[in-house]
């Protein structure tokens, strides 16, 4: 389902999961670099952004850390959600030196890899401004970082759909070619999981109206041309919520929203990454 605009993070169980996992396979048994450094000492490190972006991830960096060096202070001069701009300084940290070194490499690659997110989403619900489209994410994340990516989504103003095949029902060609018809595929559904979100995705306006007449929540219109997209509409006269998916890139999904649908899911938010360049620079004492 789409969820309320939120920049509401994960559990602190599920971005400790996270955590856990990113030390797992980068520090294993210790990290052999840090232990020249003396014990004790103390260091200071500024974190800097170098390009335009949009900040998320905040509560995976901040683990990171503070998992390494529980009295660490990092003092954040954004939030996730903000617009950043080049050599725009992010946070302050002040903490034990090895700490903050063995921390760095996870750290940075989970705000990198949000913010980049962030910014790509961001990027997309503005190509939609003025309309009253959503921006939807899909399932197409990397594994085992589903909630973190799709809270990255959200801070860049995005919206999610389902978060995974448990919390909606996404009926498409396989199923209505195993249920024998769309009207009989919905109406399974509706007697096996009847508070869930029931969507059907159709390749032609002859599926829409079969959609349409089975009374599903949500149809999904399937690589349809911008002709028919706009037929589709016209047909649909608002009874049901339109999503279109496929063939959405930038140069695209201006004139998609424009047909007047209701939601467009892009897989590039969360498939397609870039990361943000960000530096973090270090002195000890």
């Amino acid at each position: 389902m789409t969820s309320v605009l939120s920049f509401t993070p994960p559990s602190s169980a599920s971005i400790a999961s996270d955590v856990e996992r990113a030390f797992a396979e980068d520090l294993g048994r210790g990290d052999a670099t840090a232990s020249l450094l003396p014990a004790a000492a103390q260091a200071t490190a500024q974190l800097t952004c170098r390009e335009d972006a949009v900040i998320a991830g905040i509560p995976w960096f901040d683990a990171c850390v503070h998992k390494l060096d529980p009295d660490a202070r990092i003092d954040w001069h954004v939030s996730d959600g903000d617009r950043i701009v080049p050599d725009m300084k992010v946070c302050d940290i002040r903490g034990n030196a090895r700490a903050v070194v063995s921390a760095e490499r996870s750290a940075l690659n989970f705000l990198q890899m949000l913010s980049g997110t962030a910014t790509i989403t961001a990027a997309f619900v503005a190509a939609v401004a003025g309309t009253n489209v959503r921006v939807l994410d899909t399932r197409k994340t990397v594994p085992g970082l589903r909630l973190a990516q799709k809270y990255a989504v959200r801070c860049g103003g995005g919206h999610n759909h389902r978060i995974g095949l448990y919390d909606a029902i996404l009926v498409k060609e396989n199923h209505i070619i195993a249920a024998g018809s769309i009207t009989a595929a919905a109406l399974a559904a509706r007697q096996l999981h009847p508070t869930l979100l029931l969507e059907v995705e159709v390749e032609n306006l002859d599926e829409l109206q079969q959609a349409l007449d089975a009374g599903v929540d949500r149809i999904m219109l399937d690589n349809f041309t911008l002709p028919l997209m706009r037929q589709a509409v016209t047909q649909t006269a608002g009874r049901i919520p339109l999503e279109i998916s496929g063939n959405v890139d930038l140069q695209t999904i201006g004139e998609y929203a424009r047909t007047g649908v209701d939601y467009i899911s892009v897989g590039a938010l969360t498939k397609n990454i870039r990361a943000i360049d960000l530096s973090l620079r270090l002195t000890i004492g």
